[in-house]
């Protein structure tokens, strides 16, 4: 039932992934009964990705804001589609809003009270790249995330990736303008902060989007736009 909801609202096809996770055990217990999760990614446009060469671009900006609301909507759509059908589902909101109640504790860790990258990985998507970036295995790291909670099983839960597919490669490590990441690879038992420091590719991010936007944000894109997983040409 859920995937028919999914497979009816998310299109065109070729533009989303999607996939389904058992959340027990791995969330806070304020999301309740709703331990189950729908991952959701949205591929990024290809020309706009590829434009990026040394920084972000407007286009670029621009384009991640609306992929963003877009997919919130869509998130909003497949909630109203799951009450229909007496499933009770939450949306988790595919970036923190600056004014929000939960931003200042964001900043204390830089990370949520929900990661759309665990769902992801759970939801057999893909995995954590050496830049902390999701990885999917169709479209690499160009896309973006959301995710819903529900409370009902899906029928079927996907099978979790446990750890990197990423090898040797470090083309990523490399060309991080805040160099930021160490190498080193993820797997389910490794913290973020020990092979990536958020903090430095935060102040980067804000940096470069002040320099070439002009704009107060954070946003920089290199390390997408250089994986060679997702990339067209590759």
């Amino acid at each position: 039932m859920i995937d028919t909801i999914l497979e009816k609202i998310l299109s065109p096809p070729e533009r989303y992934i999607f996939g389904t996770a058992d959340l027990t055990g791995l969330i806070d217990e304020r999301f309740g009964r709703h331990r189950f999760g729908i991952s959701i990614g949205r591929r990024l446009e290809d020309s706009i990705v590829d434009s990026i060469q040394r920084g972000p671009t407007l286009e670029y900006y621009h384009h991640y804001n609306q992929i963003n609301r877009e997919l919130a909507s869509v998130a909003g759509e497949i909630k109203e589609e799951l009450h229909k059908k007496g499933v009770d589902a939450i949306v988790i909101p595919p970036t923190i809003n600056l004014g929000s109640r939960d931003y200042a504790k964001y900043l204390s860790t830089l990370t949520y009270d929900l990661s759309h990258k665990m769902v992801a990985t759970r939801a057999g998507l893909g995995w954590i790249g050496k830049t902390a970036l999701f990885i999917s295995k169709e479209f690499g790291p160009r896309l973006r995330l959301v995710t819903l909670l529900t409370d009902h099983e899906p029928g079927h839960v996907s099978v979790p990736v446990n750890e990197s597919h990423c090898g040797k490669c470090s083309i990523c490590v490399e060309r991080c303008p805040a160099q930021a990441a160490t190498g080193q690879l993820w797997d389910i038992r490794t913290h973020r902060d020990a092979f990536f420091n958020a903090y430095k590719c935060r102040e980067k991010c804000g940096e470069l989007a002040r320099q070439q936007l002009g704009v107060e944000e954070r946003i920089c894109g290199l390390c997408v736009a250089v994986c060679p997983i997702g990339k067209k040409s590759r």
